[in-house]
């Protein structure tokens, strides 16, 4: 139900972990647990889930929350030495009382500051110093935004490089109905085949098997295209130039323990990420990197939905 006015709540999630509760005037609303700085959830103002969360995901830390969108840093993936996706998701941030300021825009009231720092465990781990703010924020028009700032605070002088990834997943009514534009022509690295390089051909990507791939040199704007919702989910970023698009399909889905058999056919990752070239901060500097999600009724022309008005628009 819509409220009176934008509510920034804290509460207990699921097996009594701290969440933080967004909710906007016209009924929109986020969630985010405090354990991994993870959006759980993100509704329109009819209350519809636009965020896809297996009905098997684990919240017991220090095992990440499977679905949301999970923080990807200081490594993506396994490349690096790091554990799968580095540690990020896997830790207790802050509620950051007093952030330096966002340049923001006085429209947005609806959002949380959380921030991340090493403990002594950390720096066996990965030797660096570092500030993590992240910002998550309800525009009051429904869409969700995060703005993440790293730091590196190192006192020995030492820079440090990382990857990262906004590792999203949306939920859709059926992945063999649903298309993503924006990408085509573009470089991508295939990760089902040793990260070889392709281009990517056709005119709009489908699905109809397993996809794990990094798109190159991106541009800000990406549609996900559900057919059968008739509904398109607009991925706006910065400071990410790359794209990953990902499906486990049936054969991975029965090998995750926290992720359903068929769970597969109702999500589709679309990451915005920075991968192929790492971040390089030298002690003092800090990197921003943000995304912007909304979703809009698809429009209709001459019977097929025409991308390029979201693209453009």
């Amino acid at each position: 139900m819509a409220g009176e006015k934008p509510s920034v709540e804290l509460c207990k999630g699921i097996n009594g972990l701290d969440k933080v509760v967004l909710r906007e005037v016209r009924g929109s609303s986020a969630e985010v647990y405090l354990f991994g700085g993870h959006v759980t959830s993100w509704k329109n103002e009819h209350g519809e889930e636009l965020l896809f969360v297996s009905s098997k995901a684990i919240f017991k830390p220090p095992k990440a929350i499977r679905g949301g969108i999970p923080i990807c840093f200081p490594q993506f993936s396994s490349h690096g030495n790091l554990e799968q996706h580095g540690f990020a998701r896997n830790k207790f941030w802050s509620i950051d009382t007093n952030p330096p300021q966002l340049p923001s825009n006085s429209l947005i009231k609806t959002f949380v500051d959380l921030i991340l720092k090493p403990t002594d465990d950390d720096f066996k781990i990965w030797p660096h110093s570092y500030e993590f703010r992240l910002r998550v924020a309800l525009t009051p028009g429904g869409d969700l935004m995060l703005t993440s700032r790293i730091r590196n605070t190192n006192s020995d002088g030492k820079p440090f490089s990382f990857t990262f990834a906004y590792h999203t997943y949306f939920l859709v009514s059926d992945i063999s109905e649903v298309r993503v534009e924006g990408l085509e022509t573009l470089d991508y690295l295939d990760n089902l085949k040793e990260r070889e390089r392709f281009t990517e051909q056709g005119d709009a990507i489908t699905f109809e098997s397993e996809v794990d791939k990094i798109y190159l040199s991106t541009p800000t704007k990406i549609a996900i295209i559900d057919h059968e919702k008739k509904r398109t989910f607009v991925l706006r970023k910065d400071g990410l130039p790359d794209a990953v698009v990902w499906n486990p399909w049936d054969r991975k889905a029965k090998a995750m323990p926290d992720f359903g058999d068929d769970d597969y056919k109702h999500m589709l990752s679309v990451e915005a990420a920075a991968i192929e070239k790492p971040i390089i901060l030298k002690p003092g500097e800090e990197w921003k990197g943000r995304i912007e999600l909304s979703a809009v009724p698809s429009s209709y022309c001459s019977g097929q939905l025409d991308p390029q008005k979201v693209l453009q628009g």
